[in-house]
């Protein structure tokens, strides 16, 4: 008698995991393509996407509203909750990002340097795609749009992974993108995005599919960005909190500190870009805290302050030592007096997570002192912490801004995208 071995059903563990495979494979063979298309291909596929979500847009509001009706049922946070939120006007803006995106020069193709040394070779330094990229995002859905043509106009494949709590905003935006991409001819697995909750999909990215991604980007809170550095057996471009201060300098204008210290908390306080501490010299605390403070306050901001601050503003809670290392992203914000440039740095360089910091003051020499020494992937002369933005820095919009050093720095936009190769031109020389 012959025994026959039946082959086990797959689990659904081992049928993602060859789901994700296959969508790795997909993203490397369109991310050949997507390189050599041209950069008319993708302006046109980028411009295709914009003009397809606004004709989509009442679809993905309404897919929004049921993602914010289920966050709303689960008591997400109200930071995340605006994270998360999608009207018209930001839906246009989004639109918009990707308009802007599609206008800014295309930077696959482009010698950043060349020369000819003694050997008399004609060498070049010119920018290429990374390949593929993995973004893992919480709550935003703006990023599945912002990333994905950030990845194209750079000539980057892509695949996504946003939060479960976006998942109807997200798929109704992608079915956008898709459209673009096609309308332009460029393959739709040049944008894939992840479809099921599952977070085991996650831990399959993390693999980086057998090869298949060069570069993870993680866009969220600590514990998500810590996992993918932890985990990652590819490289990660991280993004931290934005753990931001505005310091006011001794020399600085009155009326300038006052609104650029407000501005910077209150615009938006639940983009990484919101300031968190205030740090002010005591040589005008007692004068200019006050009427910053009232002003504060009276936009509806709650002041947790040292013992310096509190005894000009009675009204503050006290600060403790987390209050000086919290990214809040509420109405709240850390208040400290310093006595002069050197405390400020130093608390900037003990408490600061690299994103972003701005020193208010007319003191030319005070100024170039902090934003040579404040050590930030962004540093600010009387302006506001909200400026930390791609869009603002006329990239057309951003993936993140990475906190890191190597291979981006700051607002990450379609330039930070690539890599660049040595393009060699001989006459026939051997090397002695």
């Amino acid at each position: 008698m012959t025994m026959t071995l039946e082959t086990p059903a797959p689990t659904a563990e081992s049928s993602l995991e060859a789901d994700m495979l296959a969508m790795g494979r997909r993203a490397r063979a369109a991310s050949r393509t997507l390189a050599l298309a041209g950069a008319d291909a993708r302006t046109k596929a980028i411009k295709g996407m914009a003009s397809a979500l606004r004709g989509r847009s009442k679809e993905v509001l309404a897919a929004n509203a049921a993602d914010l009706d289920d966050a709303r049922a689960k008591g997400m946070a109200d930071a995340m909750m605006d994270r998360l939120a999608l009207d018209e006007k930001r839906l246009a803006g989004v639109v918009g990002a990707l308009e802007s995106i599609a206008a800014i020069p295309d930077p696959v193709g482009v010698e950043t340097a060349r020369w000819t040394p003694e050997n008399g070779l004609d060498i070049a330094r010119v920018r290429t795609p990374l390949g593929v990229l993995a973004i893992i995002y919480e709550s935003r859905p703006n990023v599945t749009a912002d990333a994905a043509a950030l990845a194209v106009r750079a000539g980057n494949a892509v695949i996504l992974r946003g939060g479960s709590e976006c998942l109807r905003s997200n798929l109704a935006i992608h079915e956008a993108l898709v459209e673009g991409l096609t309308s332009a001819g460029l393959s739709p697995d040049t944008v894939q995005i992840v479809t099921t909750r599952d977070r085991a999909a996650v831990g399959q990215i993390l693999t980086g599919l057998d090869g298949s991604i060069d570069l993870l980007i993680p866009r969220g809170g600590r514990s998500l960005v810590e996992r993918v550095k932890n985990e990652a057996r590819v490289a990660v471009l991280g993004h931290l909190e934005g753990v931001n201060h505005v310091y006011v300098h001794a020399s600085a204008d009155p009326d300038m500190a006052r609104a650029v210290a407000v501005n910077a908390k209150m615009r938006r306080v639940s983009v990484c870009g919101a300031a968190e501490t205030l740090l002010i010299d005591k040589a005008v605390a007692d004068d200019l805290l006050p009427r910053i403070a009232a002003d504060l306050t009276g936009a509806g901001c709650e002041l947790r302050a040292d013992p310096a601050a509190r005894a000009l503003i009675p009204g503050a809670a006290a600060a403790n030592d987390d209050d000086w290392a919290t990214e809040y992203l509420k109405p709240i914000l850390a208040v400290k007096v310093v006595d002069g440039m050197d405390e400020a740095l130093d608390h900037v360089a003990r408490y600061g997570s690299g994103h972003t910091e701005s020193i208010v003051a007319s003191d030319e020499a005070a100024i170039e002192r902090f934003l040579a020494e404040a050590d930030a992937g962004i540093v600010l002369a009387n302006a506001s912490t909200q400026f930390a933005d791609g869009g603002e820095f006329g990239f057309g919009g951003e993936i993140g801004i990475s906190t890191d050093r190597l291979h981006a720095r700051g607002p990450v936009g379609a330039e930070q995208l690539t890599s660049f190769k040595y393009v060699v031109r001989g006459k026939g020389q051997t090397r002695p």
